[in-house]
């Protein structure tokens, strides 16, 4: 499934909007206010929430972790090699997934034991702040998502600093 992801400039509360192939909201991401680190909500379009996304303070490089009813459900981590930049996304189990490519212009695959699992691209849309992410069908949909977010928010976050 493809999904639509525009993020919001100039909103209070609400980062994202995710939609799908059809233009439908599907799913809405809400940044706390007023919270020392990174805290997001990532909800289905009925305004349930789905995930709890936080930033782990003190740690050496960039951390998140996803929880799902108060339990964590992925760690994900910004790995820094000399030649180029990954993310790793740590999930109980033998289930790990790694992220390679282009983040800065939002051209980069997940995969899982080396097989993709989701394409982000920003090739596909024209408008300003705009990405397409398409998973392979059997994925869990909001997780990718989740973490397609992290790394959006940590690299807009080098950016500004």
């Amino acid at each position: 499934m493809r999904y639509l992801m525009s993020h919001k400039l100039f909103s209070l509360g609400t980062d994202f909007v995710v939609k799908d192939e059809s233009g439908q909201d599907r799913f809405v991401v809400t940044r706390q206010l007023l919270s020392i680190g990174h805290r997001l909500t990532f909800r289905d379009a009925a305004g349930t929430a789905l995930l709890a996304i936080q930033q782990r303070l003190l740690t050496f490089r960039p951390t998140y972790e996803i929880l799902k009813d108060g339990q964590e459900v992925a760690e994900v981590k910004k790995q820094l090699t000399f030649f180029r930049e990954e993310f790793t996304i740590d999930i109980p189990g033998p289930d790990d997934l790694r992220v390679d490519g282009d983040f800065l212009n939002h051209e980069y695959t997940i995969t899982r034991g080396g097989q993709p699992v989701a394409q982000v691209s920003k090739q596909w849309f024209s408008l300003v702040d705009t990405y397409g992410v398409d998973i392979v069908p059997g994925q869990d949909d909001a997780l990718i998502l989740a973490c397609a977010v992290i790394v959006d928010t940590i690299n807009e976050d080098a950016e500004h600093h």
